[in-house]
């Protein structure tokens, strides 16, 4: 037995993979016991504190009011009527259309701030240089306040307004309002013409690809896309009659005080969205004009030379030879910022945009106190997000990379 004992020391001793996986599995049993204290010690608290648990509170009725946004119109959010999920799903909608809309808006911007960073031109150059040194050293939150207390809520009041496009589009302290469009029977249509558009010129392009690898003949590609991705739906929304109307906003100048203004027809932008999605895509634009400029000046100049040598314009040979290959290098840091947009959006809680951390870890937590499961649901929902692009990123980054012989 002592034999034995002592064989097993000297294995935990001498023997560098006994060890280790000794080790592991020491410090994974230590962990789950932690874990395991810490479920117990929190249910422990729970039941003394005579709390409930479990998600069934999200049965429960929500008495509060949302500002109205996409997310209250796609669950017909009604004070009263609405349970606490209607809630969450209004926030998880709210955080998933500004985050969009960011991503898109800060991804143009940057890529343009990132080009000018590298012109010729003096005026461009500079521009772009004072935009990323001002905006990436300013705090975000400071951004979302300066756009809504200092912008927005300086607006004319609701009974006034500043006309942006004539009747159609005008902008007060309540917010953008611009026509509405309401799709009619038929429009379906246009839009499954729009997808097959969407596929038919993703297939041309590979088509084009391939083309070109096997005889070296050029097709017109980009104009096709365009040609088929806006010809294909307008010729549809054409045969179908036109089944599109817009409810444009009113404007009443007369009347009761308390009724002038802007009605409930229209489209409405609510000024804390505008808000965050400018603060967002500013902020993050000013990183990703940086991963652009080191994206574009990681290929070698070479490429750059060669392209004058074969009679391309600049702009050319930018779009088709150092874009191309400095994607490589942009797409990686560019996914980073991406996520972090998205996180961000969180600080709208600071101006009281709606969003999940708003209504449902602001107000709805209040009222429930369940704060472990809603808490919970929350993580999830950035988590979700988070590996959804991060997966999305890591496929087109493996689309795009260079292929060696």
């Amino acid at each position: 037995m002592a034999n034995r004992n002592n064989a097993g020391i000297g294995r935990l001793i001498y023997d560098q993979k006994f060890r280790s996986i000794f080790f592991q599995v020491l410090v994974a049993v230590a962990l789950i016991a932690f874990v395991a204290w810490i479920a117990d010690n929190t249910l422990s608290n729970i039941d003394a504190q005579e709390k409930k648990k479990g998600f069934g509170f999200l049965e429960d009725t929500a008495g509060f009011q949302i500002l109205n946004t996409l997310g209250t119109a796609i669950t017909d959010y009604t004070p009263g009527v609405s349970t606490y999920w209607d809630v969450f799903v209004t926030g998880v909608a709210n955080t998933l259309v500004v985050a969009f809309l960011g991503v898109i808006a800060a991804t143009a911007i940057g890529f343009v701030m990132g080009i000018f960073r590298l012109s010729n031109n003096a005026i461009l150059k500079g521009f772009s240089t004072v935009y990323v040194e001002v905006l990436r050293n300013v705090p975000l939150l400071l951004q979302l306040f300066f756009w809504y207390f200092f912008v927005l809520r300086a607006m004319p009041d609701a009974r006034s307004r500043i006309q942006l496009w004539g009747e159609e589009v005008g902008i007060n302290i309540t917010g953008l309002y611009a026509p509405a469009p309401q799709p009619q029977e038929g429009f379906g249509w246009v839009w499954l013409a729009l997808a097959v558009a969407v596929v038919g010129g993703i297939l041309f392009s590979n088509y084009a690809k391939k083309l070109q690898a096997e005889t070296g003949k050029q097709l017109p590609v980009l104009w096709t896309q365009v040609g088929l991705i806006i010809g294909l739906p307008l010729i549809t929304y054409w045969v179908m009659g036109s089944p599109l109307e817009w409810e444009y906003p009113t404007f009443n100048e007369t009347g009761p005080i308390f009724k002038r203004g802007f009605g409930d027809t229209g489209l409405v932008l609510i000024p804390e969205m505008i808000a965050v999605w400018l603060a967002l895509s500013l902020y993050t634009a000013s990183f990703i004009a940086e991963i652009v400029r080191a994206g574009i000046m990681a290929v070698p100049k070479g490429q750059s030379e060669a392209s004058s040598a074969l009679g391309l314009k600049p702009n050319v040979a930018l779009r088709m030879v150092i874009i191309p290959q400095a994607m490589r290098v942009i797409v990686p840091p560019l996914t980073s910022q991406y996520l972090n947009l998205t996180k961000n959006s969180s600080l709208s809680v600071a101006i009281a945009y709606p969003d999940v951390v708003s209504v449902f870890a602001g107000t709805a937590l209040n009222q429930v106190g369940q704060e472990i499961e809603m808490v919970f649901m929350m993580m999830m929902v950035y988590l979700t997000v988070s590996l959804s692009t991060s997966i999305f990123m890591n496929w087109f980054n493996g689309r795009i990379k260079l292929v060696e012989r």
